[in-house]
């Protein structure tokens, strides 16, 4: 049974004017697949969180920066971008969808139901998303980012571990920072790639490089290959953040925006 969506505003600590966006926020496109549309032209359609999720994640993204600029303001661009895609990390909203029970509140298909959907990671990951921008839209233009900073500041600004400011490296995701970077100075996505494999089976050890453009690139060798990504991407963040590095000039064979 669904929880009411009482509840969730109580933990949201924002009471919706308008309640239709707070269950669109909630429907799954899996709900929306299984409801034929109405021929009665008087009765609106069901709509899922698709764009809701995607209005979300810019409002989210905007904020993050704010705050993390605000917190750390002698930071370097590369610890302020680690430091943000840490904040913004889908862990950290799944984390935040659990705080909320909001797997209770969501409107899933019976087939996604039947798969677990209320406890699957992404999909709460996404919902919270939803939810920022369902809180925007319905506190409208002059209200509605105040309204999503607080929420924010209830549920994820304060999950920042302040002794980590005081370290030389933010210990966050490097990939996500790497992206975050690329993503700022308009260059193309880092791109990675298994260059080297070496040991037997079970002792296997795996070299990967990081790139962006043509010029700035990173190897890294480690036991797993999610390891090694990271490793390379941390390298390739410092020598970003090195006082005489330049942004590469953009590969025209290389896609800016690549699929996955």
């Amino acid at each position: 049974m669904i929880a009411p969506p009482e509840e969730l505003e109580a933990r949201l600590g924002y009471a919706f004017r308008d309640q239709a966006l707070l269950l669109r926020a909630l429907t799954h496109t899996s709900l929306v697949a299984e409801v034929p549309a109405s021929s009665d032209p008087g009765t609106p359609a069901l709509r899922d969180n698709e764009q809701l999720e995607f209005l979300g994640d810019a409002i989210l993204g905007f904020l993050a920066s704010e705050f993390v600029l605000g917190l750390a303001p002698a930071s370097s661009e590369g610890d302020l971008s680690r430091l943000k895609a840490h904040l913004v990390s889908a862990a950290r909203l799944y984390e935040t969808a659990l705080d909320l029970a909001l797997g209770d509140h969501l409107r899933l298909g019976k087939g996604e139901e039947l798969s677990g959907g209320r406890k699957k990671k992404a999909l709460l990951a996404d919902a919270v998303e939803a939810i920022i921008a369902a809180i925007y839209l319905d506190a409208g233009p002059e209200r509605g980012l105040d309204a999503c900073r607080s929420f924010l500041t209830r549920y994820l600004w304060n999950a920042i571990p302040l002794k980590d400011l005081q370290q030389p490296r933010i210990p966050i995701d490097a990939k996500s920072a790497l992206q975050e970077l690329a993503q700022a100075r308009g260059l193309p996505m880092p791109r990675y790639a298994i260059v080297a494999e070496s040991g037997p089976e079970h002792a296997k050890r795996f070299v990967v490089e990081a790139r962006i453009g043509r010029e700035f690139t990173a190897q890294a060798e480690c036991s797993s290959k999610k390891g090694a990504s990271q490793k390379a991407a941390e390298i390739l963040l410092d020598r970003f953040q090195q006082p005489a590095a330049a942004d590469p000039e953009p590969d025209p064979a290389v896609d800016p925006h690549p699929a996955g």
